[in-house]
């Protein structure tokens, strides 16, 4: 071991199968050891490994906390930042290492040929050809299969951009060298261009001096939709094909079941910085986008599609559509070639560029639509077919006729989403200056049946109404050249009654967003709280059986989309009475939508965080209602998890194909009915119940619970961050107002985690009490839904350290202090015990050895992170939180605890 190494664990058991990422972790242990050496001095380093020891005797030989403490307590400023990044430069080691591993365990499993890896689609068609489903069954659903990641900015990332392509830079190198068959010269190469990001991102600032704007955030999500997914697409479908035919023994083509969304520059609620500008800005940025990598795509088929005429045979047609593009673009658009001009294939791609490049410039002759761009793909690939070509260059052309299909000239559609409460202040305006909100519901509705039919409102041009409408009237006038699949649904925040719904349409109607009467947007309310999703099934009965808004859905193919929030709703009632709340609101939703004949689709808000509806997404779509995905999956994809799920081009395919596997299964062999579950409702409503009312007596209701929050989380610096362009507030300052976002965020930070447990406990010892251990333990281990909030709790537990959260606490001072860990601590203690007894186990996640070595590789280096952050935060309200040094430090804390815990909110 070279002197500056240092092993992340000792005494720490690998499994045989992660011998190499342990040798990984070692690896780049001793390159950032070797960094901070050079950067800062070997002295330091030597303290850095003396806290870490420190840290590793505190959780493995039970040493007091107050000893790791003693080691950080008023460190100067520049040596406790130090200590900070070079313990956030060790964990950050620690992700890339288990993301390189993820791809050599799959790599594993294809090699290997025989039993493929549990989750891919492989696998799960195994198993439903096991259970009967035959491939005409297959083929049926898959014509109407619809995976669709919605990627937001809430926020967008922890970590700034330029040091997650560093981070790039790295997973590249190691994966170069991922089975260790580099030779020596290659691998010290690997190894200078590793150190050179480990270095360079040591002296790059964590956060960047200005919070992003919107147009930052389009260029954010643009970067995994250009350099990931767009690569990735065609793979997956390949992928798909593969599986298919290795199971069922046939090669069939299959559908374009991929889509993409994104609410950056879309989302409105409570972001004033969005509105009609930022709509049009993320069009055109997405736009220019496919047309960059269409471009490129076509330059690639250029140097392929070398064909020339005698050589082979082609299709006429060729030439003319080469011909007719020539036409219609200015003389000289498409350049003489007269030593090519034998290669029917590149003149016309030559002329297809051409015309993507005219769209580019908004010059003419440019592509109408992506349906023109497309047909030009199909007619080459088409002559291919029929000419010899399946080897000669139809694979790559496929390819790009995949990703046309799917991204269009518009990438990704744009969801649009506003606040209720907004469009009545829109509509009050528009009517002359009421209170919209205080009419009677009866009149709302009859007022909003007449706008929706053509009547004038009493003062068009009101001028609070002008930034709504104005978003709508470019709606209507992008819809033509972006194309109707550019705009995703418009949502509406806290729909609370079917004239939520109606304002949309009639503020479209008023904007002239609408095609002859018919407003071409699918209206999506948004269910948030415990008491708005319990109210879900009676807002969309009015809606279904209002005729105006009837006959928009038949003008919408009897299509609804419903929005579910877990975010809000977790916020409001803790995270069981909010898990709970959403699965009956989904199936009383479905019964009611089949009895109206309406095609019901659920899009979940689901966050980063457990305590926002996070985790695997493949468990919780087998623990969804019955019926209720149907084919389809729309979910939010939101702040680090983009980074985590679609930052490797590998992890993004195996992602994606685990969320396609579990649809299928979902849909196509639910898990059978179960005679028990009717009496386990009754026990969940129950428990729901009590867990929301021990959680609201401590959030809600008792009146010093917001000083404590302030005191004893780093809320205030939070609340300073540069990670996201909207305000952390909704309106004013209560905590029913706070985004959940900063509101989860905050309790991960002090490594409490209640917003994801308190009030469990609670619950399940009163369900235990009432129904007996036995039937929680039978709930527990054959009930989907039970069983993974269950798991989600238990992960949250096993990350959660109430020793530390005590320092956090101590902060608020000696009376709050007194009045709340307590209560928080014995919640702690009974949740713990509840999981352990319902799942028949001595410790917390010992059925899940991974995820218990990722923790243990990160806690000797999270710990004196949460510890310099308490020092630095009493420090810095000492000084009236007016330090602009200390606040820099306390945001490299965030960032590491962020990074080390792998989750914001």
């Amino acid at each position: 071991m070279s002197t500056h190494e240092l092993p992340l664990r000792e005494a720490l058991d690998f499994a045989p199968t992660d011998a190499l990422l342990r040798d990984d972790v070692r690896r780049l242990g001793a390159m950032v050891g070797a960094m901070l050496a050079e950067q800062v001095s070997p002295a330091f380093l030597q303290q850095v490994e003396q806290v870490r020891r420190a840290a590793i005797a505190r959780r493995e030989q039970d040493a007091p906390i107050e000893a790791l403490a003693t080691h950080l307590r008023g460190l100067p400023l520049d040596v406790a930042e130090a200590l900070v990044r070079a313990f956030a430069a060790y964990f950050s080691a620690t992700n890339v290492a288990e993301r390189v591993h993820r791809i050599r365990r799959r790599r594993d499993y294809q090699r290997q040929g025989s039993d493929p890896q549990p989750g891919g689609l492989e696998a799960v068609l195994r198993e439903l050809k096991a259970a009967g489903v035959g491939l005409d069954e297959l083929q049926a659903l898959l014509a109407r299969l619809r995976i669709e990641p919605v990627f937001t900015a809430h926020p967008t990332e922890a970590i700034r951009r330029a040091l997650l392509l560093k981070e790039r830079t790295i997973v590249e190198r190691l994966v170069a060298d991922i089975d260790r068959t580099r030779t020596p010269p290659e691998r010290r190469a690997d190894e200078a261009r590793i150190r050179q990001s480990l270095t360079t991102a040591w002296q790059t600032n964590e956060a960047p001096p200005q919070k992003p704007s919107v147009a930052d955030e389009i260029e954010h999500i643009g970067y995994y939709l250009g350099q990931v997914l767009y690569r990735v697409l065609p793979v997956f479908h390949e992928a798909f094909a593969d599986a298919v035919e290795a199971v069922y023994g046939a090669r069939i083509e299959i559908p374009d079941v991929l889509r993409f969304g994104t609410w950056v520059g879309g989302d409105m609620d409570g972001n004033p910085n969005v509105g009609a500008a930022t709509v049009r800005e993320a069009l055109a940025a997405q736009r220019a986008l496919a047309l960059r990598c269409y471009l490129d795509d076509l330059r690639a088929l250029g140097d392929i599609l070398t064909q020339s005429r005698g050589r082979c045979g082609y299709d006429p047609a060729i030439d003319a559509r080469a011909q007719a593009h020539r036409a219609l673009l200015p003389e000289g658009a498409v350049r003489a070639r007269p030593r090519l001009a034998d290669m029917p294939y590149r003149q016309l791609l030559w002329a297809m560029r051409a015309r993507l490049e005219a769209c580019a410039a908004d010059a003419p002759g440019g592509y109408r639509d992506a349906g023109e761009f497309i047909a030009d793909l199909e007619l080459i690939d088409a002559s291919l077919r029929a000419h010899q070509g399946e080897h000669a260059g139809r694979f790559a052309v496929q390819r790009v006729l995949r990703r046309a299909r799917a991204f269009g000239l518009h990438m990704a559609s744009l969801d649009l989403r506003q606040d209720s409460a907004v469009h009545d202040e829109a509509l009050g305006a528009l009517a002359g200056g009421l209170d919209w909100g205080a009419l009677p519901l009866a009149e709302r509705i009859a007022r909003l049946h007449a706008l929706i039919a053509g009547a004038a409102p009493a003062d068009a041009d009101a001028p609070a109404a002008q930034p709504t409408l104005e978003v709508l009237r470019t709606v209507q006038a992008l819809r033509g050249p972006q194309g109707a699949a550019a705009f995703g649904p418009y949502i509406i925040t806290m729909s609370r009654s079917a004239a939520d719904a109606l304002a949309v349409l009639a503020l479209a109607r008023i904007a002239g967003c609408h095609d002859d009467g018919r407003v071409p947007l699918d209206v999506a309310p948004l269910f948030e709280t415990v008491a708005d999703l319990a109210a879900a099934p009676e807002v969309m009965r009015a809606l279904f059986d209002d005729p105006v808004y009837r006959a928009h859905l038949d003008a919408r193919g009897d299509r609804q989309i419903v929005m579910l929030g877990y975010s809000d709703s977790a916020k409001d009632g803790g995270l069981l009475a909010a898990r709970w709340a959403l699965q009956r609101a989904q199936v009383e939703l479905l019964e009611l939508a089949r009895a109206a004949g309406v095609r019901l689709v659920f899009f979940h808000g689901r966050g980063g965080s457990i305590s926002r509806g996070g985790g695997k997404t493949e468990r919780a779509i087998i623990a969804a209602p019955r019926g209720s995905i149907d084919g389809v999956l729309r979910v939010t994809e939101q702040g680090e998890v983009i980074h985590r799920r679609y930052g490797i081009r590998a992890l993004a395919l195996r992602n994606l194909e685990q969320a396609t596997g579990a649809v299928l299964r979902a849909s196509l062999r639910p898990r059978p009915p179960e005679p028990r579950e009717a009496a386990w409702r009754a026990i969940a409503t129950a428990l729901a119940e009590d867990a929301r009312a021990h959680y609201r007596a401590l959030v809600h209701d008792d009146p010093r619970f917001p000083d404590y929050f302030r005191a004893a989380t780093p809320i205030d610096v939070i609340e300073r961050l540069r990670i996201g362009s909207r305000p952390s507030r909704r309106r004013d300052g209560s905590i029913a107002n706070l985004r959940a976002i900063p509101w989860v965020f905050a309790w991960s930070q002090n490594r409490c985690g209640m917003t994801g447990w308190y009030g469990v406990g609670h619950a399940l010892a009163r369900g235990i009490e009432r129904h007996g251990l036995e039937v929680l333990q039978a709930m527990a281990r054959d009930w989907p839904f039970f069983a993974a909030l269950l798991d989600d709790v238990e992960m949250l537990l096993a990350k959660s350290d109430l020793a530390i959260f005590e320092r956090y606490s101590q902060l608020a001072g000696a009376d709050l202090h007194a009045r709340f860990f307590a209560r928080i601590g014995d919640e702690f203690t009974r949740t713990r015990a509840a999981i352990l007894a319902l799942k028949q186990r001595a410790d917390l996640l010992a059925d899940d050895y991974r995820l218990r070595l990722s923790i243990r590789l990160r806690n000797p280096y999270v710990d004196p992170i949460s510890l310099l952050q308490v020092d630095l935060l009493q420090r810095w309200r000492a000084a009236g939180s007016q330090d602009d040094d200390l606040l820099r430090a306390l945001v490299v804390t965030v960032n590491g605890i962020a990074a080390g815990i792998q989750n914001t909110g």
